[in-house]
């Protein structure tokens, strides 16, 4: 595997992961609060066979692209993504913005599902179940098939691509219902920053690339854009920490006086 190939495994598993995560999460949640597993597994099938759907009829259409105007594109999405991810990224590391936390996204889940009401439909036992659990795993899954497919095709190299993201995704799945927890330990924060950072360093070399420009050292540039967009991220972090909001003082407690 090259450098490039590298990277671009190591893009598409960390982005995928942090997208079977929080599918996981939501899954999990219908689950454990409705105790319809059936209905949960049904919608995730239904979710898989959609996601099937949309990646047949966009794979050819992405593909067939002239290269030049994908990576023009595809890169000036990726940096609107990976902005988006940095920015979000940095405003938690300097503590503008609170931590993702997947147990506050379980419980918050979890009581939704138990305090909605459960009906039958097409054969469905939990319809709840099995709807929470298809919008979880087709919104978050449309996400990896977009990664995987403008990844793979920039870099022409899709199959690479796409191992790296059923890597992540079978390797999130079997930790989570191993345990039948929120993936919670897994430094999710810390892999949004670095996904940040890497979706930002892809559309910048694609975007210029597909403008004609010619990077110092061609794919080699790689290895200087994510170290400078990574620094100029931490440098951002440094100096919100300076602002950022510090925490209330807990009140003091009230003494009592004996007379």
């Amino acid at each position: 595997m090259t450098g490039t190939g590298g990277a671009l495994f190591a893009a598409v598993f960390l982005a995928c992961a942090v997208e079977a995560v929080e599918a996981v999460t939501i899954v999990l949640a219908a689950g454990t609060a409705r105790r319809s597993w059936r209905s949960a597994g049904c919608g995730v099938l239904a979710g898989l066979a959609a996601l099937a759907v949309i990646t047949a009829a966009l794979g050819p259409a992405v593909t067939a692209i002239p290269l030049g105007a994908l990576r023009l594109l595809v890169g000036g999405l990726l940096l609107v993504f990976g902005l988006q991810w940095l920015r979000k990224a940095v405003l938690r590391a300097s503590g503008h913005k609170d931590l993702h936390d997947e147990d506050a996204i379980f419980a918050r889940e979890l009581a939704a599902a138990q305090q909605s009401s459960s009906g039958r439909r097409f054969n469905v036992p939990d319809w709840y179940a099995f709807t929470l659990s298809f919008k979880g795993v087709l919104l978050e899954g449309l996400e990896v098939v977009f990664i995987v497919l403008t990844f793979g095709a920039n870099a022409k190299d899709v199959p690479l691509a796409a191992l790296a993201a059923v890597i992540a995704v079978v390797l999130v799945v079997l930790v989570g219902f191993a345990i039948k927890a929120p993936l919670s330990r897994v430094p999710e924060n810390t892999m949004k920053f670095v996904v940040g950072i890497m979706l930002t360093t892809f559309g910048i070399f694609w975007g210029a690339e597909g403008a004609d420009a010619r990077w110092p050292g061609d794919d080699a540039a790689l290895l200087v854009i994510a170290p400078a967009v990574a620094l100029y991220a931490l440098a951002l972090v440094a100096v919100l920490r300076r602002s950022a909001p510090r925490p209330a003082a807990p009140a003091p407690a009230l003494q009592t006086v004996e007379h």
